[in-house]
Order: C-alpha cells, then structure tokens, then sequence
C-alpha cells in the first residue's frame, strides 16, 4: 500500500480522524486525542500502530518491524515505507490497533462515536 492509501484506509475506520502534529506527523485518532496510528511526513515516513500485547514481540521478531520510538511500552510497532507485510494484513493490523483503541474508550464516547 502506498502512504496515500494507507492514509485514507486509516480514515475510513469509524471515527477517525487525522491531525498534523509535532512538527510534520500525521497522527490519525478517534475521541479527538487517542491515537491508533501515525505517519512520520519528513523522516522515511514510517508508519507506527498499536497492536495486541501478547503478539507485540512477535511482530518485533519480524524482518523490517521494530518497536516504535517511545511508545514501545504501550505495545507500538514501526515500520519504513515500503511496507515489509502485504496489504491484506496491514489493513488488519491498522482495524485491530483501531480496536484496541476504541475498546478503551469510556462507554459515553463509544456512544457518540455510534461505535
């Protein structure tokens, strides 16, 4: 998938939104402010999500993955644009880390987002 592509799948997941940040980040959240992805514009545009704890190292273990920058610790994963997964398994991880999200929301924002 290419960065564009990857950009409005992110968008088409229920409630996201995206925003610039820190000086030249596309961060795509839902509730206003929880993040489930970010797109770096000026360094490689790398592309780091969230994804389930349990699988987190596993998918470090992979070739071109590794933990994203400070967010590692809250079970983040980076990877350079070409993408190293096919786009089948990208959109999944993309839903899934949008899930993950979501499912921490309290019950009053899930209702206004109608999630």
């Amino acid at each position: 998938m290419t960065p564009e592509q990857i950009a409005a799948f992110c968008l088409s997941l229920p409630g996201a939104r995206e925003d610039i940040k820190w000086g030249g980040v596309r961060v795509f959240s839902v509730a206003q402010n929880k993040m489930f992805a970010l797109f770096h514009l000026r360094s490689h545009d790398d592309l780091a999500f969230k994804v389930d704890s349990d699988l987190f190292l596993g998918y470090c273990d992979r070739p071109g993955i590794h933990p994203a920058p400070y967010l590692a610790r809250a079970h983040w994963v980076s990877m350079a644009q070409p993408c190293p997964l096919g786009d089948a398994e990208l959109r999944e991880l993309l839903t899934r880390s949008h899930q993950l999200v979501v499912s921490k929301l309290p019950k009053r924002l899930k209702l206004g987002l109608l999630l």
